[in-house]
C-alpha cells in the first residue's frame, strides 16, 4: 500500500489555500445551478467542508468517510445539480492538493488518498441522493392521498438528478458487484471501450483487461473486497472493441452495506492513452540516438548494469568498442552533412548484421559504436561478432553522388562477470580500441591484461610527473665524453633520472616519452638545462683549463617550441655559463622533419654561440647534404653501428665500413664525430683507427653524479700541476 502522508508543519495544511479553494468552489456552485443561500453563506459552508477534506487527507489512519459525509452534506444543502458534483469531483482530483497541501501535492500517497476522497464524495453524494429519494418516497407514500402527483414528480426529478450525475460526468464511471460483474456504467466509460452501454452490463470486468493486467487487477479487486484496501488507483490497459488498447487512470472505491459488508465497487476511469504514448515517445527519444535511431549511451549503460545486476558470477560478457578510421577527414573534406549520412548507413548495417544475432548495438557518440554480447560463449564468439562488424562497415557506401570506403577499428573485451565490472569493462575496451588503431587500423584487438597493466602504469607515471618535478624527485647524472686519442675528458652529457619514491631510480627511457606526450618536457627540459649549466659554471670556475663542454639533450617538443632560444639564453645568463661550452643534442629525425626548410631556432641558437650536435645519427634520414646547410658542430653516431663492430665477424666489417664512411663525410663537412655505446677495448681501438674524435660509453665511464665528475677533474688538474 502507499506510504502514509507525512504531516505538514503548523496547521498541517494551508489556511490560505483552504480559503481560496472555498471561494472557487462557491463561485462554481453559483455558476452551475441554484444555490439556496447567499454567496457569503455558501463560502462559509463550503469552507467547513474544505477543512474536513483537508483533515481527512492528512489523517492517520486514513479514511474516506469524511468525503462521504461531505458528499451527503452537499445534497443536504441542496447542491444537487449534476454539474455541481461533476465540478466537485474533478476539482478535488486536480486542484485540491495543490491548494491545501502545496509542499507535496503530487506524491503517490497524496494521489492515492485523493482518489479515495473522490470516490467517497461521489458515493456519499449518490447515497444521499438515493436516501433523499427514498425519504421523499416515504413521505409521499404517507401523504399520497394529499399529493400523489407531486410525489411522483419529485421521484422522477430525484432519479433524473441521480442519473444526470452518473451519466453526465466527464470521467468514465462503472459500478460492479463483488464478483467483478458490471452492474452499470455511464456512456463515457462505454465509449472509452468502444461498446454500447447495454453490451457491457452483466459482463466481467476482466474480459476487457489486457492479458498482462488480468492477474494484478483480479488481485487488487480481491484486496478491496476482503477489506485490505478501501480504494486503489492504478494505470491499466483495456482492450477496445476494435482490438486497440486504451490506457486508463483507474480509481477504485469499495461501497459497503450499512452493516459493513462489501456491496459493490465504483470505478472512475480516465483515458490517458495520449499522455502514455507521449511518455513512451519521450522515453524513446531519451534512450535513442536521434541521428541513427540506435540505442544511445544511456540505454547501453542501463543494459550493461542490468547484465551485472541480474547475472551470475560465472556468466560471461563480451564487448566490442568500434570506431571508424579517418572519419574526421571525411567530415572536414566532404562536410558534416555527408558525414552524418554516412554514420546513418553504418548504423543501419551494424543493426542488420549484429542486432540480428541478438546483440545490442549502441552509438556512444561521434563515430563510436559499442556492441554488447550478453551470455558470451567465449572470446571466439566475440571475435566472430567483431569480424562481422568490420566486414559490414568495409563495404563501399554510396552517399549521394559520393562512393565512400571506410574501415573501422575494434577493441574486444571478454570475460566472466566475477572478473570485472561495468567501469573496468569499458575502460579496457577503450584502451584496446586504441591498440587496434595503433596496430594499423581496419582490425580488431583483444584486451591483454599485462599490456593494460603496463599502460596503466604509464598513465600513473604521467599523472604524477608534474608533482614529482615540484617535489624535486629528479636528479641529473653526467656521462663522460673523452678524446679517442688520449682518453682525456672533453665533455659530459647530462642525463636526467627520476628518483621515484616507490619504483626507485627510473631511467629517461621510462618517462621522457611521457613528458613529451603531456607537454611537461618543456618545464623538465628547462630544469635539466639549468642544473647542467649551473654545474658547468662551477667546473669552469674551479678548473678553468679544462674547457669542459656540457652536452644536454633537446627533445623534439622543445626544439619546436618558439621560446626555446629565449629559454636557453635566459639559463645561460642566470648561471653565467659560456654559450660556447654548452652543446645541445637534437635527434636526427627532429632536425630532418622540416620539409627541407632551415630550422630557424637552430640558427638563432648557433648565433648565441651554442654548439649543436645531431644525436643518434644514422637511424633517420642520414642526409649529410642537408646537414651542411645547418649550423651543426658535431655528429653522434647511433649506438647500433658502434655495437656492430664489437665482434670480428663479417657483419662487423660491414659496420666498420659504414662508420668509416660516416666519419670521413662528417670530417669533410667540418663536423666532429662522437661514437656512443663504446663498451669494449676493441671498439675503442677500431674507432680510434677510424679517426673518430670522441667516444662515450661504459668503457669510458657510466653516468655518475656531478661530484664524481668534479673529483675526476680535480685529479686531472693535479696531474697537470705535478
Amino acid at each position: 500500500m502507499p506510504a502514509p502522508v507525512p504531516p505538514a508543519s503548523g496547521e498541517e495544511f494551508s489556511r490560505a489555500g483552504v480559503q481560496r479553494y472555498a471561494q472557487q468552489w462557491a463561485g462554481a456552485m453559483a455558476r452551475l445551478g441554484f444555490v439556496p443561500m447567499s454567496s457569503a453563506e455558501t463560502e462559509r459552508l463550503l469552507g467547513v467542508h474544505v477543512v474536513r477534506l483537508a483533515r481527512a487527507l492528512l489523517a492517520e489512519p486514513f479514511s474516506a468517510d469524511p468525503a462521504d459525509d461531505v458528499g451527503r452534506a452537499l445534497v443536504g444543502a441542496h447542491f444537487t445539480d449534476p454539474a455541481m458534483l461533476d465540478w466537485s469531483v474533478r476539482a478535488l482530483g486536480t486542484g485540491f492538493a495543490h491548494a491545501v497541501l502545496p509542499e507535496q501535492p503530487d506524491s503517490p500517497a497524496v494521489r492515492h488518498r485523493i482518489g479515495r476522497l473522490q470516490g467517497g464524495l461521489a458515493a456519499g453524494f449518490a447515497r444521499a441522493l438515493r436516501e433523499l429519494t427514498f425519504s421523499q418516497q416515504e413521505r409521499i407514500s404517507r401523504s399520497a392521498w394529499q399529493a400523489r402527483d407531486e410525489t411522483e414528480q419529485a421521484l422522477r426529478d430525484s432519479e433524473a438528478r441521480f442519473r444526470a450525475v452518473f451519466s453526465g460526468a466527464a470521467l468514465g464511471i462503472g459500478i460492479a458487484d463483488t464478483a467483478g460483474r458490471i452492474i452499470d456504467l455511464n456512456q463515457v466509460f462505454a465509449e472509452m471501450l468502444g461498446y454500447a452501454v447495454d453490451e457491457l452490463r452483466d459482463r466481467q470486468v476482466t474480459e476487457f483487461c489486457h492479458p498482462e493486467d488480468v492477474g494484478p487487477l483480479a488481485e487488487l479487486y480481491q484486496e478491496l473486497v476482503e477489506g485490505k484496501r478501501e480504494a486503489a488507483r492504478v494505470e491499466k490497459r483495456y482492450h477496445r472493441k476494435d482490438g486497440s488498447v486504451v490506457w486508463t487512470d483507474l480509481a477504485l472505491s469499495l461501497i459497503r452495506h450499512d452493516d459493513g459488508r462489501p456491496r459493490f465497487v465504483v470505478a472512475m476511469v480516465e483515458d490517458i492513452t495520449q499522455r502514455y504514448e507521449l511518455q513512451q515517445r519521450l522515453r524513446f527519444q531519451a534512450l535513442h540516438d536521434p541521428l541513427t535511431g540506435l540505442p544511445n549511451r544511456t540505454l547501453f549503460f542501463d543494459r550493461l548494469a542490468a547484465v551485472f545486476a541480474d547475472g551470475k558470477p560465472a556468466d560471461r560478457v563480451g564487448l566490442c568498442f568500434l570506431d571508424l578510421d579517418g572519419f574526421k577527414a571525411i567530415n572536414d573534406s566532404l562536410g558534416h552533412d555527408l558525414g552524418d549520412r554516412l554514420l546513418g548507413v553504418v548504423a543501419q548495417r551494424l543493426a542488420a548484421s549484429v542486432s540480428a544475432r541478438g546483440h545490442l548495438v549502441a552509438r556512444m557518440g561521434g563515430d563510436e559504436f559499442v556492441i554488447l554480447v550478453e551470455q558470451s560463449g567465449g572470446p571466439d564468439e566475440v571475435i566472430e561478432v567483431a569480424e562481422a562488424a568490420l566486414a559490414t562497415v568495409a563495404e563501399p557506401v554510396q552517399v549521394g553522388d559520393q562512393q565512400l570506403e571506410v574501415s573501422a577499428s575494434i577493441g574486444l573485451v571478454e570475460g566472466t562477470l566475477a572478473d570485472t565490472c561495468p567501469a573496468d569493462l569499458m575502460k579496457a575496451a577503450d584502451a584496446t580500441l586504441y591498440w587496434a588503431k595503433a596496430d594499423g587500423r581496419g582490425r580488431w584487438a583483444v584486451y591483454d591484461a599485462e599490456r593494460g597493466a603496463r599502460d596503466n602504469a604509464r598513465a600513473g607515471l604521467a599523472a604524477v610527473l608534474p608533482a614529482a618535478l615540484e617535489r624535486g624527485e629528479f636528479i641529473v647524472d653526467y656521462q663522460p665524453i673523452v678524446a679517442m686519442t688520449d682518453g682525456s675528458l672533453r665533455a659530459v652529457e647530462a642525463l636526467v633520472r627520476w628518483r621515484h619514491p616507490e619504483l626507485g631510480l627510473l631511467g629517461p627511457d621510462q618517462f621522457i616519452g611521457l613528458a613529451e606526450e603531456t607537454g611537461l618536457i618543456i618545464r623538465l627540459g628547462r630544469w635539466v638545462l639549468h642544473q647542467a649549466c649551473a654545474y658547468g659554471s662551477r667546473w669552469r670556475r674551479e678548473f678553468p683549463d679544462s674547457r669542459l663542454v656540457v652536452s644536454v639533450n633537446l627533445a623534439v617538443r622543445q626544439a619546436n617550441d618558439p621560446g626555446v632560444v629565449d629559454m636557453v639564453a635566459e639559463v645561460l645568463r642566470d648561471t653565467g655559463f659560456p654559450a660556447e661550452l654548452l652543446q645541445l643534442e637534437i635527434t636526427e629525425s627532429a632536425v630532418m622533419a622540416t620539409g627541407g626548410e632551415p630550422v630557424r631556432s637552430l640558427r638563432r641558437l648557433a648565433a648565441l654561440g651554442v654548439r649543436l650536435a645531431i644525436d643518434d645519427f644514422g637511424t633517420g634520414y642520414s642526409n649529410l647534404a642537408y646537414l651542411r646547410r645547418l649550423p651543426i658542430h658535431s655528429l653522434k653516431l647511433a649506438a647500433p653501428f658502434v655495437e656492430g663492430i664489437r665482434s670480428g665477424d663479417a657483419l662487423a666489417q660491414v659496420d666498420e665500413r659504414i662508420v668509416d664512411a660516416l666519419v670521413r663525410l662528417a670530417h669533410a663537412l667540418g663536423l666532429s664525430v662522437t661514437a656512443e655505446a663504446v663498451e669494449t677495448a676493441r671498439q675503442a681501438e677500431r674507432l680510434q683507427a677510424l679517426n673518430c674524435d670522441t667516444g662515450q660509453g661504459l668503457f669510458y665511464g657510466a653516468p655518475v653524479a656531478a661530484d664524481v665528475i668534479t673529483a675526476r677533474l680535480r685529479e686531472t688538474d693535479q696531474g697537470r700541476a705535478g
